[in-house]
């Protein structure tokens, strides 16, 4: 247990280090991180601290807490702590995360961590070795979602240059065109048993040169474009113990990949009924129409929407994949239709007219089915560090503490990681 620990104050376990300035003007192109409050916040080509250390949200994000593994330069709107021997460098991160700093504030008008306050909280510490197998159990959970990270950013990748290559550039029909491809061949990105897929010359149309084939519409045309409501607020049987998904952009804008599982708030069925577009199917796409315009995300789960979102059901010949991919390429386009006084917003109606070019049907399948496959990937992925995610914070606390001890906590990491 935490007796069994040394008692000790932040200060003298780890005390917090002003940053120092670099305005951006100042920066030069490099490879360490430049880290504020708010995280990393650009680059240089060198370091204020030469080890690897973290840093502690001052001004601004008060009480945040970003670890880095390599060198880096703090700003002047953070402390920071350089790694030391006598202690383990990612134990004191997660040490740190417990600790509340970011409800330390001590300024109202500017929010502010006050260094002695955070340096007078008392701690309970483990020895090193046991800080070490603390940081690796809670490390592995973090190092396995990170690594769904990037592998998910290659996923997305993959995806919309697939997409690009296919249905804006139109490679694969230029390759046959040009000669550099030839029927028994592969080129990069273009398999042999795709050649028959695509035709081999471009025709006028409205939206320009397209496939032979293909043909032009709208995306009215093409998929279902409804919006959504919000239950008044004021109406408590809307709200309390609702069960089903109701999004907002928030609900998007927090998304580091378009996947949907879940929404901060829920409504009851009193208060989907006063939404027309009720609940959402799985697989449905969401635009943010407004503040900002182009959050995007296909749901997961069936939700509910409030009146910020162009709401897009893949009901027709284009799969969600490619309605996805045709908003991302055809942002630019999305906004140029958007209008307001206030800010930005992209109507039903406007959004409606806006043009995509449909391929033939054999096209079609084979982009969902290598496409489908990348984005259900992704969503596992997302599930999966949603689950990490949420059992390294149920454990967090419980170990710093010494409530949950080294082996028990590794049993329960071995039989998910």
């Amino acid at each position: 247990m935490a007796n069994e620990w040394e008692a000790s104050t932040v200060g003298d376990f780890c005390p917090f280090i002003y940053g120092k300035a670099l305005p951006e003007r100042s920066r030069m192109p490099g490879v360490f991180p430049v880290i504020s409050s708010a995280g990393i916040s650009g680059s240089h080509n060198e370091p204020l601290v030469t080890t690897g250390g973290i840093v502690i949200g001052r001004k601004g994000t008060v009480g945040s807490v970003t670890l880095s593994k390599s060198a880096f330069w703090p700003i002047d709107t953070a402390f920071y702590i350089a790694d030391e021997p006598q202690r383990d460098l990612r134990f004191t991160y997660y040490l740190l995360k417990t600790l509340g700093l970011d409800r330390m504030n001590s300024d109202s008008a500017v929010p502010g961590l006050n260094r002695d306050n955070a340096h007078a909280r008392t701690i309970f510490v483990p020895g090193l070795q046991e800080q070490r197998s603390i940081a690796h159990i809670l490390g592995t959970l973090d190092d396995k979602i990170e690594l769904n990270r990037k592998q998910n950013e290659t996923l997305e990748a993959m995806a919309r240059a697939l997409f690009k290559a296919w249905f804006v550039d139109f490679e694969p029909v230029r390759a046959k065109m040009e000669g550099r491809w030839q029927r028994g061949q592969s080129q990069p990105g273009l398999p042999a048993h795709h050649y028959d897929l695509f035709p081999d010359r471009l025709v006028e149309s409205e939206l320009g040169e397209i496939p032979e084939g293909w043909r032009h519409s709208t995306i009215g045309e093409e998929v279902t474009v409804c919006g959504g409501s919000t239950p008044s607020t004021k109406e408590p049987e809307f709200w309390e113990g609702g069960h089903h998904c109701w999004a907002t952009p928030k609900d998007l804008s927090s998304l580091r990949f378009p996947v949907l599982l879940d929404t901060d708030r829920k409504i009851t069925n009193a208060g989907l009924s006063k939404i027309s577009s009720g609940l959402l199917p799985v697989g449905t796409v969401l635009l943010s129409s407004r503040a900002p315009i182009g959050y995007m995300a296909i749901a997961e789960v069936p939700t509910a929407i409030n009146q910020g979102f162009i709401a897009m059901k893949c009901d027709g010949v284009l799969p969600n994949v490619f309605v996805l991919a045709w908003c991302r390429e055809s942002m630019d386009a999305i906004v140029g239709n958007a209008n307001g006084s206030t800010f930005q917003e992209i109507s039903k109606s406007n959004f409606r007219p806006l043009r995509v070019v449909v391929p033939s049907d054999p096209v079609l399948t084979s982009f969902t089915r290598s496409a489908d496959s990348l984005y259900r990937q992704m969503a596992e992925n997302e599930r999966e560090s949603r689950s990490l995610a949420q059992l390294r914070d149920t454990l967090l606390p419980k170990l710093i503490s010494g409530e949950l001890r080294v082996p028990e906590a590794e049993r329960i990491v071995g039989a998910v990681v």
